[in-house]
């Protein structure tokens, strides 16, 4: 098999990067996982052994074409770093913005892709938006909504932290990137609260922070307005509002997350919702182009997974794929609105999201 990837390490052993790991073994790729835990009896290779280590990351990466980190966001530009310095392809989930950055810069001078937030958002939304976005030659507005939550919800939150708490608080404190009225904006996370319906469920949905990846910078200049909010069921911001504001647990992130995921820990039945939508100018008529998607959880290899799960996993595996067939550059930074919806699609993990 002439493939540029041919050997993948990845390195987070959680729910969704065993499922990565998984995923790439089934399809053909020589696997290894890295995990600070024992893990036995997978079918692929797994190293033991913490990242903070430098000289066990530079080991364990100097044998692999590409690494995926599967780690919270605050773990991956050290991974990174070992990875440029390795001159191998890098790939991850993080919806963290300053580590993309970070990351943009080590790709200037990198031998293989950089590829960061290759999740579900920024991930699968961005590429499903600019897709979208291509239909209209004049662009008004792109909508990026996302939520991951319980198909069965209980208490006045309406949750369940099937996501890292570090990543979620981090979505709902930091300031998001826009695009309003044609300007490159900020907004204040958990503003903008609207209303939503999908399959007939009333949601809501209001701004956070690293959902839309590069598209501001991307659309700059050739859209209206531009932005990201995540999906919750109704009541659930105003709580979360009360929580951080005037509890003062904005002061205190790790001890947010240790109280959040206390109260709301996770559950099998998830659902992930998608909701995209487009709104310009096509053969001089005002038009609006959607793309709606509820997902479930599935089964995987003989196993079931979540929702939020899969959708993360099958993403990152998908561009992997698209990397190592030669359909995406070889080298530098890769966006996630540059990568071909239907590529995607005709990957084998990119074929689960057609439904």
């Amino acid at each position: 098999m002439d493939q540029k990837i041919q050997s993948v390490l990845v390195i987070g052993l959680g729910k969704v990067g065993m499922l990565v790991a998984t995923l790439l073994f089934e399809n053909g790729y020589r696997t290894t996982g890295l995990d600070s835990g024992p893990h036995k009896g997978y079918p692929f290779k797994v190293l033991k052994g913490r990242v903070q280590s430098k000289s066990v990351l530079d080991k364990a990466i100097k044998d692999h074409d590409a690494v995926v980190t599967c780690l919270p966001y605050n773990l991956n530009l050290a991974v990174a770093e070992a990875t440029h310095r390795a001159g191998k392809h890098y790939f991850d989930l993080t919806e963290d913005v300053p580590t993309t950055a970070a990351i943009k810069k080590l790709s200037k001078t990198s031998k293989g892709v950089m590829a960061p937030q290759c999740g579900l958002a920024p991930g699968f939304i961005c590429i499903v938006g600019a897709d979208l976005a291509h239909k209209f030659p004049k662009l008004r507005s792109i909508e990026l909504r996302v939520g991951a939550l319980p198909q069965h919800p209980r208490g006045m939150l309406g949750y369940a932290f099937n996501w890292s708490a570090e990543g979620v608080v981090n979505e709902y404190l930091n300031d998001c990137e826009v695009i309003k009225e044609g300007q490159r904006a900020r907004v204040t996370a958990m503003e903008g609260l609207e209303t939503i319906v999908i399959d007939g469920v009333q949601l809501e949905a209001f701004a956070t922070s690293g959902g839309l990846g590069s598209l501001c910078e991307t659309y700059d200049g050739r859209v209206e307005d531009l932005n990201y909010k995540t999906i919750r069921y109704p009541g659930h911001c105003a709580l979360m509002k009360f929580f951080f504001n005037e509890l003062f647990m904005r002061k205190d992130r790790e001890k947010a997350g240790e109280i959040l995921v206390n109260a709301k820990p996770p559950v099998n039945d998830d659902v992930v919702y998608v909701h995209a939508a487009v709104e310009g100018q096509h053969k001089g008529k005002m038009m609006r182009e959607e793309f709606v998607r509820s997902y479930f959880p599935k089964e995987i290899a003989g196993q079931p997974w979540r929702a939020i799960a899969w959708t993360t996993a099958a993403s990152v595996c998908a561009v992997v794929h698209l990397v190592a067939q030669g359909a995406l550059p070889a080298k530098g930074f890769i966006k996630q609105e540059d990568i071909p919806l239907d590529k995607f699609f005709n990957t084998p993990t990119g074929r689960y999201f057609r439904a």
